[in-house]
């Protein structure tokens, strides 16, 4: 039987008052052996996030030693019968995701995919002298970008605490529509205030989206069935950048009597947009209680395992308590650092990848389209490092070694002497570059058990996003066509990321252990006091066993 069979057995209350040496030391013995279980696993992923902190609280307090005996005969028999029903268990749990695979996922990436379109469509727009047009400089099109990420962060908190409230089923449709119209409004835009304008304004209506998705995913999905699902849904940032390219391709072939390229590029990518907000209006349930593609038995499935049985998945249980022990996490603040240096990359390509694969000799037209295989495979390294953190279900050493490709392939850019060569390796960088921010947020929520807090925890985990504003100032155009000065930079992102987040790592690990000294030294009783009370609050209390 493994650790996660635990979760499955009944609570036993401890509330009873033999004084009995024997039944004493069978409970102590109890204790002593749930200890020596953790030790013995805990690299594994914790289980009390799932609501139960610790399989220490679920012991059967003896009377005597003969019910002692009793009761431990029938625990072992429901020991063994749990085995049976974890693997049904985790058979339904596996069809039933199959089916939110199906009728939630599809829509919610598409969502995220025109997300990062609207997002980066003014690098593709740059390649038809869009600056030029509006009578602005190239250097206004690196600060409008800078700026975009200002908003885009400041909002992320508030952002995300709305659709908490309000409910991501009707949040996310409403930001698609808002920034869909900015993006339209985009293709007449003239001069460099209209410019920041704009960007700022769509920084304004996207910030919250990426966040509030995760916690609407978390409403349907167990945390270590997460991580994939977020490394599908954050995949179509990559994929954006791919299709982007494409898309932009396809349609700098139009000739129109009036409008230029990249007007035609934000007009469609702008109405495409809106088009999807009101698909999205109409088809996201409220929660899964209310999912019309799943029977009333996989509606009560799907949140007794999410929220433990409680009686529903509110979006406005945010607290005072919430907002504080978010300010206090040092966990989130720690890691936050490091992933603002691990998404230097990322953001910084999602615009300015075309004009970086132009410069290794490709004409405008054509870098767009050249653009797509680096984005693909960033989308491909994504999945299948998500996909193993999920499996095994291991956070830490999956990010750590997609930075290592990630410094390998930027290396290989800096190094090589041929275009070819430079491309090649370009797309090894973006095959490890892409996957450090959605695991750091699988990683933050599975370690966040409070629902409200989590919700904050997520939102404030979107300041990574600055990494935008430092990236948009390195590839100036100054740098170009070769940008080795921004390049050789972020390296030195790249590698302090990866220092951090094995820190990290070892300093959860470390917390972990002292956690569990702590608690060989504590009864039964004081245990579950610990458990319940509200001295400290989810993930401090000195039974929560934190996910490495």
């Amino acid at each position: 039987m493994t650790i996660d069979h635990l979760d499955v057995l009944p609570p036993v209350s401890i509330s009873c008052s033999s004084t009995a040496t024997t039944s004493t030391r069978h409970l102590e013995d109890d204790v002593r052996r749930s200890d020596a279980i953790y030790d013995n696993e805990h690299d594994r992923a914790s289980f009390e996030s799932h609501g139960v902190f610790s399989p220490l609280l679920a012991r059967p307090c003896p009377v005597d030693g003969r019910q002692n005996d009793t009761q431990n005969r029938d625990r072992s028999l429901q020991v063994q019968d749990s085995d049976v029903t974890s693997l049904d268990n985790e058979k339904e749990a596996q069809r039933i995701n199959r089916k939110i695979d199906l009728y939630l996922l599809p829509l919610l990436s598409m969502l995220y995919l025109f997300n990062g379109l609207d997002r980066g469509n003014i690098g593709n727009a740059q390649t038809q002298g869009f600056t030029d047009d509006i009578g602005a400089l190239p250097d206004d099109l690196n600060l409008a970008v800078s700026l975009f990420f200002i908003t885009f962060v400041l909002f992320q908190m508030p952002s995300a605490a709305m659709g908490q409230w309000l409910g991501p089923s009707k949040w996310l449709p409403t930001m698609m529509l808002c920034w869909g119209l900015v993006t339209t409004i985009q293709a007449f835009i003239l001069g460099k205030a209209a410019l920041i304008t704009t960007r700022l304004l769509i920084g304004v209506f996207e910030a919250g989206f990426y966040p509030t998705c995760i916690i609407y995913l978390g409403t349907f999905y167990s945390r270590f069935d997460l991580a994939t699902r977020i490394g599908l849904f954050y995949g179509q940032y990559a994929i954006a950048s791919a299709f982007s390219g494409a898309l932009s391709y396809a349609i700098f072939q139009i000739s129109h009597a009036w409008l230029k390229p990249w007007q035609l590029l934000f007009l469609i990518e702008g109405v495409l947009t809106c088009v999807l907000g009101v698909v999205a209006w109409l088809w996201l349930p409220t929660g899964p209680r209310e999912a019309w593609f799943l029977n009333h038995d996989e509606r009560q499935f799907v949140v007794d395992r999410v929220s433990g049985g409680e009686s529903g998945l509110r979006y406005s249980s945010l607290t005072r308590r919430d907002l504080i022990e978010t300010l206090r996490d040092w966990k989130l603040w720690f890691a936050l650092v490091f992933n603002i240096c691990a998404s230097v990359p990322v953001t910084a390509f999602s615009v300015f990848l075309p004009l970086i694969v132009q410069g290794m000799g490709y004409k405008s037209v054509e870098a767009n389209l050249m653009s797509v295989p680096p984005a693909v495979c960033g989308a491909i390294g994504l999945y299948l490092f998500a996909s193993s953190s999920d499996r095994h279900k291991e956070r830490g050493w999956h990010i750590a070694g997609a930075l290592v490709v990630a410094l390998g392939g930027l290396i290989g850019v800096l190094g090589s002497a041929s275009n070819a060569a430079k491309y090649a390796a370009l797309c090894v960088f973006l095959f490890g570059s892409y996957v450090p921010p959605p695991l750091t947020v699988a990683w933050l929520s599975g370690n966040t058990p409070a629902a409200g807090k989590r919700a904050l925890v997520v939102g404030a985990n979107g300041l990574g996003n600055l990494a935008g504003a430092i990236g948009s100032q390195l590839y100036r155009a100054e740098y170009a066509p070769g940008y080795k000065l921004p390049l050789v930079v972020t390296l030195g992102f790249v590698g302090v990321a990866l220092t951090g987040y094995v820190g990290y790592r070892h300093t959860l690990q470390a917390v972990n252990a002292r956690r569990a000294a702590i608690r060989k030294l504590k009864s039964a009783e004081q245990i579950e006091t610990e458990r319940v009370d509200t001295v400290r609050h989810a993930d401090r209390k000195w039974v929560f066993v934190y996910d490495l």
